[in-house]
């Protein structure tokens, strides 16, 4: 036995409290049941002796003045004060006279006598206490001080700041002690005081208690943190869901679910947020999200109610999949009504809630189409800030739509139908901290700009930092083998921090520059002549690794370095003008080669193969082919024969086994013969990426999209794409001088265009979106100098510079000798 002061605490979750949903009021007393017990002992009280008696709560705890009848049991008193205090009767000992009363017999069989003195106590369990006494003993006294405090004592300020010391939480069981006991519960009847000191001291202490508990579980500290909060939450949900210090409690529980997960404590106290716990705020924070978007709430609240809702969803659908099974979702067969109804109404209104918020998503990205019809953006805000929330939103519909087998069509379905704007919102808003990969599941519900912003989120973030920039001081003669060195060499790090390049006996340096290595070097390492790549035979731009490419005494090394060069032009946003062919990239992206993906790199081949599939069987049966399972290549100048299987020399090929033959066959040309190759060109790529996400990388595109990135646009430089997209200083677009410019340019050939584009930019090849893809605008500047001088650039800044010339004919001479193409090289400066 243990003494405690009135009210007092079981050391376990009482079962009396209600269930978390039930929305009465816990701190209305219960009347009726009062009323019920006063009108049966006024029957009897003619005939019985009328009692008053005192009852001490210990220890320094006040008396209360109760009255009863002669036999009236002590049993029925306990009730008496269970209905009071809310402690359960059976936890609750009466001692008169240094002896427990028993409960079945009456206060007369007892001795009680009028103005009789009995100590109330509550009997502890032995096992907490004896692992941790200090901790129970302090919970006591703080329990002691709340009851003295409800009954309007006035506490020294001393005593308060003792028994509510912050170096009370970090003592082993102390909040398993808490927990376990009522002080949470008498905390939150204080903070429903009206009494403005008594509120304010509680309020005090509740938040204190809700900070440590998340620096603690930050922490990983074993104490069972959560477990309070959610009691604390439990019980300040009744006093109002808009309740300030309940909204904070929340807030803490949810950062705490997000940490921790559904498991918490450790140990042998290792418990589980139970469906039960979570259930209840889901439903309140799903109605506030679905009431923040129906009334365009701002980026702060939604962002806000959006990170919640999520928090209570994880466990929920967690629990919904391991009830399923893994590779199964919910049908109206397999949910266990019976067997859990409450997992089943889980089940249902987390279905119900995908349905209203995906309704509601498609009606807001129909309001976000509305509102940008017809407005001019820039490129860098072309969706507004407040839309960033909605890109989380369908993130979680799409984790919730795999749990339901009628829910992934309903959700691509309208994703598809905005596809303009959800490709906005991850150009706009997706970044390296979420993971994105989900979208790419089903890749025709975004764009390439989409795509391509989602894979370059894979490159480490580019930080210029000029002192820890890689420089190169490169020979245009040498340009591959002094690259080599410069590149292969170096230290992944030191290259993703940045390059700084320069051409000997050059003045020109900076980015324009850089861009022009990128184009140089590239082509120099796809040239044929190198014997590192292949180019498809109808398709010069694309290229594939050599299967002969053994040839070059570093040839694996070399490969290591392409890997490299091409994530670096990628990472710095270069089109070099050359493209992978599909067997190359399929292989990459950790896929199988099949027929159709072999018609470019060789189509000789892919004819070929076509024929044996689709020749007649009883032609092919009768061995007019003369095939076998053998494969003829020539390796440094000699021929010889490569079996595509164990004993495929004796294996003749037939109506049966054609298909595994044609197969053995592709895999043999372009998988086996170049597999050192692609893997050292990934390990190389995968240096730059700073990670081992390679395949994660070209799965997120198509090979199209890579083209666009790599090689750039194909179309004919437009005119008045590219007036559009200069400005002027020095000279304004009304000059003469200006229209003058324009007429020219227009005039000009395709090459002569390009070549005066690289003289302006070093940019050689376009984005795909054309002059809008670039990283800035161009500029046309004014310079005081003879009109005798040639144009000049500044192609880090994207500016060409002339003087005011006299005619419209001294320009055109002046141009007409820049945009020669062995002038208009590497003649622009910084």
């Amino acid at each position: 036995m243990f003494t405690i002061p009135f009210p007092t605490a079981d050391n376990h979750r009482h079962s009396y409290k209600r269930k978390v949903h039930d929305d009465t009021d816990a701190f209305n007393l219960d009347s009726v049941r009062m009323k019920k017990l006063v009108e049966s002992k006024t029957e009897k009280v003619s005939t019985l002796s009328r009692l008053q008696f005192f009852v001490r709560m210990l220890p320094k705890g006040n008396s209360v003045v109760m009255n009863g009848f002669t036999d009236e049991t002590v049993k029925s008193v306990l009730h008496r004060i269970e209905w009071m205090t809310g402690i359960p009767a059976k936890e609750l000992r009466l001692i008169y006279g240094g002896k427990q009363l028993q409960r079945e017999k009456s206060l007369g069989e007892c001795g009680i006598e009028n103005n009789s003195s009995l100590h109330l106590v509550a009997h502890l369990r032995s096992g907490p206490s004896e692992g941790c006494p200090t901790a129970w003993r302090i919970v006591g006294d703080m329990v002691s001080l709340i009851v003295r405090m409800c009954s309007g004592e006035m506490v020294r300020e001393a005593s308060i700041k003792e028994i509510f010391s912050s170096k009370h939480f970090y003592l082993p069981g102390f909040l398993d002690a808490l927990v376990s006991s009522m002080a949470p519960w008498m905390l939150v009847t204080l903070y429903a005081s009206p009494i403005a000191g008594i509120k304010s001291c509680a309020e005090g202490y509740i938040r204190y208690l809700l900070k440590c508990c998340h620096a603690e579980v930050a922490k990983a500290s074993e104490n069972d943190c959560i477990g309070v909060v959610l009691e604390f939450c439990n019980l300040l949900r009744r006093v109002g869901c808009d309740d300030p210090l309940y909204v904070s409690c929340r807030t803490t529980f949810t950062l705490l679910l997000s940490t921790v997960g559904v498991n918490y404590g450790s140990g042998t106290r290792k418990r589980r947020v139970l469906v039960s716990d979570v259930f209840p705020y889901f439903r309140e924070l799903a109605g506030e999200l679905l009431r923040s978007l129906s009334s365009n709430a701002s980026k702060e609240i939604l962002t806000g109610s959006v990170f919640y809702f999520t928090a209570f969803l994880v466990p929920l659908r967690n629990r919904i999949k391991e009830n399923v099974g893994l590779d199964c979702s919910v049908t109206d067969g397999n949910c266990h009504e019976e067997d859990d109804p409450l997992h089943a109404e889980v089940v249902d209104y987390v279905r119900d809630v995908f349905v209203m918020l995906l309704k509601k998503m498609d009606v807001r990205f129909r309001a976000m189409e509305d509102c940008l019809a017809g407005e001019e953006h820039d490129k860098e805000d072309s969706v507004y800030p407040e839309f960033a929330p909605y890109l989380a939103i369908a993130r979680e519909l799409y984790h919730v739509s795999k749990l339901y087998d009628d829910a992934e069509e309903m959700f691509w379905r309208v994703l598809k139908l905005h596809r303009n704007i959800v490709s906005q919102l991850i150009v706009r808003f997706a970044d390296r901290i979420k993971d994105h990969r989900w979208v790419l599941e089903n890749k025709s519900v975004i764009t390439f700009e989409a795509r391509r912003h989602l894979a370059m989120l894979l490159f480490p973030d580019a930080k210029e930092n000029y002192q820890a920039f890689h420089e190169m001081l490169i020979d245009r003669s040498q340009i591959l083998a002094e690259s080599f060195e410069y590149i292969g060499q170096a230290r992944p790090e030191s290259l993703r921090s940045g390059l700084f390049m320069e051409f000997k006996n050059e003045e020109a340096t900076g980015p324009g520059v850089l861009r022009e290595w990128f184009v140089m070097v590239c082509h120099a390492i796809f040239n044929p002549e190198n014997a590192l790549f292949v180019a498809c035979p109808d398709d010069h731009r694309r290229f594939y690794p050599n299967p002969a490419s053994k040839v070059h005494a570093l040839h694996l090394r070399y490969f290591d370095f392409s890997g490299r060069i091409i994530a670096l032009a990628l990472m710095n946003k270069v089109q070099v003008g050359i493209v992978l062919d599909r067997v190359f990239f399929m292989q990459l992206a950790g896929k199988c080669i099949a027929l159709e993906d072999i018609r470019d790199a060789d189509p000789y081949l892919y004819r070929s193969c076509k024929q044996i599939l689709e020749i007649d069987a009883d032609f092919i049966d009768s061995d007019a082919l003369g095939l076998t399972f053998v494969r003829e290549v020539e390796e440094l100048g000699c021929r010889k024969a490569v079996e595509l299987c164990p004993g495929g020399k004796s294996l003749v090929v037939n109506s049966k086994n054609r298909e595994k033959f044609v197969d053995l066959l592709i895999q043999n040309c372009f998988v086996t013969s170049i597999s050192e190759q692609v893997s050292h060109f990934a390990k190389g790529f995968a240096d730059i990426l700073s990670n081992s996400k390679i395949q994660q990388f070209f799965q997120s595109l198509e090979l199209e999209d890579l083209d666009w990135m790599l090689h750039g646009s194909e179309n004919t430089i437009s005119v008045e794409d590219w007036k559009a997209h200069t400005k002027y200083n020095g000279y304004k677009e009304t000059d003469h001088l200006i229209s003058w410019f324009w007429e020219i340019v227009g005039k000009m050939s395709a090459n002569e265009r390009k070549v005066l584009l690289f003289f302006w930019t070093s940019v050689k090849y376009l984005p795909v979106e054309g002059f809008r893809g670039l990283a800035s605008r161009l500029y046309i500047c004014r310079i005081m100098e003879p009109e005798d001088r040639l144009p000049s650039s500044h192609t880090c800044f994207y500016q060409l510079c002339f003087p005011p010339y006299s005619s419209k004919s001294v320009m055109q001479d002046r141009l007409r000798v820049i945009t020669q193409e062995h002038i208009g090289s590497s003649f622009g400066t910084w």
